[in-house]
């Protein structure tokens, strides 16, 4: 049994060494390049190169990552590429922020595997009396990017070895960025006098049909041996595949030997346009072309971007500056006018506010008139019966007759009862009237019924009306402002006492049913009366000061209703859809510390 085991975990062992490599997850690499004719062009001419790779280095995945000096530098500094694919001037602005090796020069397959193939060609056009460079002092000029070895760079070297005061030389330097096209275009159209272009620029466009040859004169023409591209500056070392630090030892000795290994007619270095890879070259060439041209490592300077964008659009910077003044007042007068009517706003919500409560204290006020003799009844029970007891205690007192402690006591007891229950009728009015704002307590809603039919039991009885509560589920506390809910209650029995008091036809059994409903996350009570029903629609009996009753305000629905959405809950009115007739008043209440929506 032993060695079953252990031969079954044997072969798990080696079913793992078998599977491991299916699943090892192939290493994603980026490799950035310089898109001289745009993302897509970029995309197409390297991506066979990338496919190559992939079969090469074992465990990795290739990708293109084209883009511009900026694009490329950025990329560089948030580590989202690990190599880079470019000209020897931006590996030099690079490798004084981030530290980077060539791996491989590529050889140029144009220009018969030359490894110096960046260079200038300056364009003019053909019917222009352009000749030499000095002929373009204080002339408008395109270019790609200051960053552009051939397509900048090269030529203001050149520049600097003729004397010439590179900052001030020209008027303008039109820097048009990728891809070159429009640089041969804008000296077509006549907007620029000159075009700075990478060497083979104007050739390729020739060829592809994009301009006619017979339209343009590069100035200082020359054309090195080997090479069937006039070029107007020395030529730099080419293209070359950079790693940063980033990128194991291991990885790069892979990844050289590959491009090393590279045929010239394979269907990569086809695409790519070159001839293969060799070892990277000397960039003393460059060195030195940065040092006489004093190149910074660090970026443009931004505010003088703005300053010189300014200057060269001053009819438009002065239109921006004007529009972001007009707008800013604009916005501080809005801002003025807003905080006004907000504090109108709150001032008025205070009124409102303090006008709600005397309305609702007016309504309570109203109320008490309504069941004053009621509640004088109410009041005057337990005085009869404290001024019963007092008068017998004192009758028993004059005429001598026996009068123990334990009699004396179970008396006093008596008269405290009766005392204690005309306090509690005389609070509960209070509270009534003296109405202020909500405060929020844990609220026994059994107790609170209770309560509000033993304010109107005089009225009940008045008018021969039963009340049957009716409870279902499990009773809990609910959060509420004890004294508004009363005032609720207390107006809803009310309504259908007076609904069914006034019916035209006798009510036979006038009942009312208190349904309290306890679910899982709220409470529903309804007060459901056997009355002549609504006469209105639930809307228009709920208006402020609308009213049905001969002295009535108008205010009683109104106040409930808005009591009620205080409590977050929900207030309806409806006739029954039973046999009888009659109306059905109820609220939903959230269970105390419930953030459940109510299900009405």
């Amino acid at each position: 049994m032993k060695g079953f085991i252990v031969l079954r975990i044997l072969l798990c062992f080696i079913a793992i060494s078998f599977l491991s490599p299916v699943w090892a997850k192939p290493q994603e690499l980026y490799v950035g390049v310089l898109a001289n004719w745009g993302d897509q062009q970029a995309i197409a001419r390297w991506t066979p190169m990338m496919d190559y790779l992939n079969e090469q280095v074992p465990d990795t995945r290739f990708h293109v990552y084209p883009g511009n000096f900026e694009a490329l530098n950025a990329a560089m500094e948030s580590g989202k590429i690990q190599f880079i694919i470019t000209n020897p001037g931006q590996y030099l602005y690079l490798s004084n922020q981030f530290p980077l090796s060539w791996l491989a020069t590529m050889r140029s397959r144009r220009h018969n595997g030359a490894t110096s193939a960046i260079g200038s060609a300056i364009i003019v056009r053909a019917d222009s009396d352009y000749r030499t460079l000095y002929d373009l002092k204080q002339k408008t000029i395109a270019a790609s990017d200051p960053h552009a070895l051939g397509g900048y760079q090269a030529t203001i070297g050149l520049m600097h070895k003729l004397g010439m005061d590179t900052k001030n030389y020209f008027k303008e330097i039109k820097f048009l960025g990728f891809p070159l096209d429009p640089l041969l275009y804008q000296v077509r159209d006549g907007n620029v006098d000159a075009a700075i272009t990478p060497l083979c620029t104007f050739e390729d466009m020739v060829e592809r049909g994009l301009i006619k040859a017979d339209e343009f004169r590069i100035l200082n023409p020359s054309r090195p041996k080997g090479f069937d591209c006039q070029c107007s500056t020395n030529l730099y070392p080419n293209w070359s595949f950079a790693a940063n630090e980033s990128v194991d030892i291991e990885l790069s000795k892979h990844i050289t030997q590959a491009l090393m290994d590279l045929p010239s007619e394979h269907p990569a270095a086809i695409q790519a346009k070159l001839k293969g890879w060799t070892s990277p070259i000397s960039q003393l060439a460059v060195i030195q072309l940065f040092s006489e041209l004093h190149v910074e490592a660090s970026e443009v300077n931004r505010w003088d971007t703005l300053l010189k964008w300014l200057n060269d659009n001053r009819h438009w910077g002065g239109l921006a500056v004007l529009l972001f003044i007009v707008a800013t007042v604009y916005h501080l007068w809005i801002e003025y006018r807003f905080h006004q009517k907000s504090e109108s706003l709150i001032e008025s919500e205070r009124q409102l506010k303090q006008q709600e409560l005397a309305l609702e204290k007016l309504q309570s006020a109203a109320i008490i008139g309504e069941i004053g003799a009621g509640l004088a009844h109410e009041i005057n029970q337990p005085i009869a019966a404290i001024t019963s007891y007092s008068e017998g205690a004192i009758m028993r007192l004059e005429n001598n007759q026996p009068f123990d402690e334990q009699s004396a006591k179970a008396l006093l007891t008596k008269i405290h009862q009766q005392s204690t229950r005309a306090g509690e009728v005389v609070h509960r009015i209070r509270g009534l009237l003296k109405r202020k704002e909500a405060v929020m307590v844990d609220v026994n809603i059994l107790s609170l019924v209770d309560e509000s039919v033993s304010l109107l039991k005089i009225e009940l009885a008045r008018h021969d009306i039963s009340v049957e509560n009716n409870i279902k589920g499990e009773p809990f506390f609910i959060t509420a402002d004890r004294v508004g809910l009363l005032q609720v209650l207390i107006n809803l029995i009310k309504n259908s006492i007076d609904a069914i008091s006034d019916s035209a036809e006798a009510v036979k059994r006038a009942k009312i049913v208190i349904a309290m409903d306890f679910k899982e996350h709220q409470v529903d009570v309804s007060i459901i009366d056997n009355g002549p029903g609504l006469p209105e629609t639930s809307d228009a009996l709920m208006a402020t000061f609308y009213t049905t009753k001969e002295n009535g305000l108008g205010l009683g629905l109104a106040i409930c209703n808005e009591v009620i959405k205080e409590h977050e809950g929900a207030f309806s009115l409806k006739n029954r859809q039973d046999i009888q007739s009659g109306c059905i008043a109820k609220i939903s209440l959230k269970k105390r510390g419930s953030q459940q929506k109510l299900i009405v």
